[in-house]
């Protein structure tokens, strides 16, 4: 299985994944502290990847949404964003909204 692949499985078995820097518990730059807060305030269950175990993951993932930074987050499948848009998104309650829909 190459990276992309892998990569793809991730996606696919968590509803609500985070490639990030560190982990849930400790995050390791400041844009993915602000990410998982955010998503532990709406109180979402969430997969966490930490791209700084491996390389070739934290490439793998900006080529696979064609998006420079990280964090990355993916809901259902969907590339929704990084620490901006997430932040952007939760201000303005559609984050929420989308994650409410989990449920259903």
């Amino acid at each position: 299985m190459n990276v992309q692949e892998l990569i793809q499985q991730q996606i696919a078995e968590n509803d609500v994944i985070l490639f990030m820097k560190g982990n849930a518990q400790a995050p390791m730059c400041g844009f993915s502290a602000k990410a998982v807060n955010i998503l532990k305030s709406c109180g979402v269950p969430f997969a966490a990847v930490d791209v700084l175990q491996n390389e070739e993951i934290r490439q793998g993932i900006k080529v696979y949404s064609n998006w420079p930074t990280i964090p990355q987050l993916y809901i259902k499948g969907e590339f929704i964003g990084g620490s901006d848009i997430i932040s952007e998104m939760f201000a303005s309650g559609e984050l929420q909204e989308i994650i409410a829909k989990l449920g259903n």
